[in-house]
């Protein structure tokens, strides 16, 4: 299975970043544990936290992972 391109946009004012894999929204993240929960529930299993924050197959938007507020 090919690894999927992952868009995490930048922290909205009312909190939490949109996530998209492959051109389809899977919904809005509000830390990294929930962007890590979505990118397993997409077929990345395995990954973890440390994973998910060291990736170059992700592209952050307005802020890495550790940025989660507006």
């Amino acid at each position: 299975m090919a690894t999927p391109r992952v868009v995490v946009y930048p922290p909205s004012e009312t909190g939490g970043r949109r996530v998209r894999v492959e051109g389809k929204i899977l919904g809005t993240a509000y830390s990294l544990h929930d962007l890590t929960v979505f990118l397993q529930n997409a077929g990345l299993e395995g990954w973890d936290e440390l994973d998910v924050a060291g990736s170059s197959l992700i592209e952050w938007r307005g802020g890495g992972p550790d940025v989660w507020e507006h």
